[in-house]
């Protein structure tokens, strides 16, 4: 956005402010940020303004406007912000066999869901994993799936895996995930509850059902994640943050 910055200058007694400097102090009123990343980064460093009770900011990823407290970043509005916030917005691939959203866990939200939707060019087996500073996870972790066909139920558990499983997709029919995180952003243990729908057979009059809950017992915070594919897969994802406050 053409009003993000990186950071919130101060000036001194006998500075000389140039048109640059001006154009960024009066750009909006308030300091715009891409994400609360780059917010935190805008404050308190050398040359720039101490973070203080009272300031404000705008994020564009999520567009909301934040107040500081004095202890922490609140949300002002929009009035949606009370709910499901989209930390992420709907996000369009094709042919992909590696889906990456980073920057998108913080301290903002403790809770996260991730809606999920393919089709894959073949039969696809999709799996999870947890990121941070660009590079996903691939030890410790756990999960328990219980999947249904027609009358048919079977279970199963497997534990110390490379990845999360996620699903499976297949070229001719939408298969769907809703999929909650629970403290990704916390440095403990992160759990997951994925409802996976597959529409399987030869039309939309046979779906299939998995539900998976899955643990990654590394005690480490992560900002992002990444959807693995053994085929390409074309959809879109969109991830929310659930609101702390009302």
């Amino acid at each position: 956005m053409p009003n993000e910055q990186t950071t919130v200058p101060l000036f001194v007694a006998a500075e000389v402010l140039t048109a640059a400097d001006m154009n960024l102090s009066a750009g909006t009123g308030v300091p715009v940020f891409a994400n609360t990343t780059t917010r935190d980064a805008g404050f308190g460093g050398a040359g720039e303004k101490v973070l203080a009770e009272g300031q404000l900011c705008y994020l564009s990823d999520s567009n909301i406007v934040q107040y500081y407290s004095g202890a922490s970043w609140a949300t002002v509005g929009p009035a949606s912000a009370g709910g499901l916030v989209c930390v992420k917005a709907e996000t369009a691939f094709t042919g992909s066999t590696s889906i990456v959203a980073d920057n998108v866990f913080t301290s903002s939200y403790t809770n996260y869901v991730l809606l999920f939707s393919t089709i894959a060019t073949g039969g696809a087996t999709l799996s999870l994993r947890l990121r941070v500073g660009g590079v996903s996870a691939a030890t410790n972790y756990h999960f328990q799936t219980l999947y249904a066909a027609s009358t048919t139920v079977t279970a199963s558990r497997l534990t110390a895996q490379t990845s999360l499983q996620f699903g499976y997709a297949t070229g001719a029919f939408i298969s769907t995930n809703q999929v909650v995180f629970y403290g990704p952003q916390v440095a403990s243990p992160t759990v997951v509850y994925n409802q996976h729908n597959h529409n399987g057979g030869s039309s939309y009059t046979a779906p299939e059902l998995q539900s998976i809950s899955g643990s990654h017992s590394t005690a480490t915070s992560y900002d992002g994640l990444e959807i693995l594919s053994t085929s390409g897969l074309t959809g879109t994802y969109a991830i929310y943050g659930y609101a702390k406050t009302v």
